[in-house]
């Protein structure tokens, strides 16, 4: 498996998260003509307390977030807008560390309930933008989040989801 899933918080249990996850940093993968079995990411599965202490201790902000991303190297970009190397297994039998990502399920239920569409969608949107940063795709400059956000909208509707950028 890609994926290897630790939950803290029940609630994720319910919407069957580890399936989700996977599903997401897969096709988030074979979108971008990476093999998922040389590769492998952490996630927790947590809620907002968890998540604040998280993006206290790794951005300086006291706050909930819906997701954070921790690459296990830096694959950012210098110049804006340009598309970051792809990772590349350093031993062909052994999965490469992509990163760690963390996700909380009650800023994520409140997103999706304030933009009325399923929390299932929403999450599988969530680990697609986090594995995007885990392979250095960001969305701080414009050109960057354009490129990222081009990304996410392609590999959802692969799966047959809509945009989520679209407010319509």
């Amino acid at each position: 498996m890609l994926t290897e899933t630790i939950i803290e918080d029940d609630r994720w249990r319910v919407l069957e998260f580890e399936t989700l996850a996977e599903m997401a940093a897969t096709n988030t993968l074979l979108h971008l003509n990476l093999r998922p079995a040389d590769f492998e990411i952490a996630v927790l599965a947590c809620d907002d307390a968890k998540i604040a202490v998280l993006n206290a201790d790794f951005r300086d902000k006291e706050n909930a977030t819906n997701v954070l991303s921790w690459p296990s190297e830096d694959r950012g970009v210098d110049i804006d807008g340009e598309v970051p190397d792809q990772p590349e297994p350093a031993f062909p039998s052994i999965p490469e560390e992509l990163g760690d990502i963390a996700i909380s399920y009650d800023t994520c239920a409140r997103e999706a309930a304030d933009a009325a569409k399923p929390i299932t969608d929403h999450v599988i949107h969530l680990m697609v933008h986090g594995t995007l940063h885990l392979l250095g795709y960001d969305h701080i400059r414009d050109k960057d989040a354009t490129l990222m956000e081009a990304l996410e909208v392609a590999i959802l509707g692969k799966m047959g989801l809509s945009d989520p950028y679209d407010v319509n």
